[in-house]
């Protein structure tokens, strides 16, 4: 390897411990690299003159000896746009090096965005962004997180169903409205929610998780042995359409009795005599409802648990994870019914598979999606710092 092509490697590894972990001394990372102190210093140095990190010397204190300086994303250094796609809404926002969210903005859907309707939605929101304190500095890739199956190599959606979207090319309608320097990446929301997790959520130090998200529908990330799970086009983690009942409901895929029409959002309403069309606050509302006692909405709580119970049982016997992090409704049903979910796994999973596993939520909450929309776009500029 060529000198030039090492220092981009060190810098490049050196930018993504504190995109990560934030705020690391110069000894912690020096440890961290296992490089001399006079090799990280120059590569601070550097990384400070391209605007992307920025040092602070540490005062007070009781040691002795002169303090190590704090290496921490520069304030006004670059930021990513993440874009979370929901059938009710498109949630844009600034996102810092170091995964803090700077700016959002929630824009509500009337009716399902179309795939030129939601670049324009991207487009128009960018500038609010910006005079929303985004950063002073430039955006350095947009990242998409959309409910469908995905090619990440060409952001092409194969299906979104809930959507009804079909064979969309996604990342190049991006692109083109972008900037040429501007990378654009699109991911599934599942993948893209454990992506964040597991970079610096609550499946941090996991090689072997699953990430089960319920909105609409349901769909799960998949890492094993640490690596990302996606199949052969992306449609790896779809197990919404998985069947339970063949004599089930009919679900918008064409098939009977798939998991999501027993724990889609719109069942969950449906099981609680609520009419309504599914919006985010109707289902809120279901949630708040059964927290106060609810009978309607218990109804629908309990079985909802025993599905899902059955669903993670399913993962686990077929992934043998050692962690399942549950986001969106499927967060809330394990909430408020987690001896019933648990029981549930612990009598459809087979001989070891289920015992010592964690059910977990998510550490972002419903921002896991965005937040691993976000580290997507980050992706170019963490690759090669210049």
């Amino acid at each position: 390897m060529r000198p030039d092509d090492i220092r981009q490697h060190n810098l490049s590894l050196l930018l993504g411990h504190v995109h990560r972990d934030g705020a690391l001394t110069r000894a912690e990372l020096t440890q961290r690299l296992h490089l001399s102190r006079s090799t990280v210093g120059a590569l601070v140095n550097d990384l400070a003159q391209l605007g992307l990190v920025e040092e602070m010397v540490p005062s007070g204190g009781a040691r002795v000896g002169r303090p190590s300086h704090v290496v921490a994303p520069h304030a006004a250094g670059p930021y990513a746009v993440g874009v979370d796609v929901d059938i009710a809404h498109v949630t844009v926002a600034a996102i810092t090096l170091g995964g803090t969210i700077a700016a959002r903005e929630v824009i509500p859907t009337d009716h399902v965005v179309e795939p030129d309707g939601l670049v324009r939605l991207v487009l128009d929101a960018l500038p609010g962004l910006c005079a929303a304190g985004a950063s002073s500095g430039r955006m350095c890739g947009v990242g998409v997180s959309v409910p469908g199956t995905v090619d990440i190599t060409t952001g092409r959606i194969g299906v979104a169903p809930n959507l009804g979207w079909e064979d969309v090319p996604l990342g190049r309608m991006l692109q083109d409205a972008l900037p040429p320097e501007v990378p654009a990446v699109v991911g599934n929301d599942a993948d893209l929610s454990l992506l964040a997790e597991h970079q610096r959520g609550n499946a941090r130090d996991c090689d072997d998780v699953v990430f089960l998200i319920g909105r609409i529908g349901v769909g799960a990330g998949i890492i094993i042995n640490g690596v990302p799970v996606r199949g052969r086009d992306g449609h790896a983690g779809e197990i919404g359409h998985n069947v339970l009942d063949p004599s089930g409901p009919l679900c918008h895929c064409g098939q009977h009795g798939c998991i999501e029409t027993f724990l889609g959002e719109s069942a969950l309403l449906e099981l609680a005599g609520r009419r309504g069309p599914r919006t985010d606050a109707n289902v809120a509302d279901l949630f708040v409802d059964a927290r106060h006692g609810d009978p309607a909405a218990l109804a629908a709580v309990r079985p909802a648990a025993e599905t899902l119970g059955r669903t993670i049982a399913n993962l686990l016997n077929t992934l043998n994870p050692e962690r399942v992090i549950l986001g969106g409704s499927m967060g809330e049903v394990l909430e408020l019914a987690r001896p019933e979910v648990e029981e549930a796994v612990a009598r459809y999973t087979f001989g070891d598979a289920g015992p010592g596993v964690a059910l977990a939520l998510p550490a972002f909450g419903p921002d896991s999606a965005l937040v691993g929309a976000g580290e997507v776009a980050f992706t170019a500029l963490l690759a090669d710092p210049h």
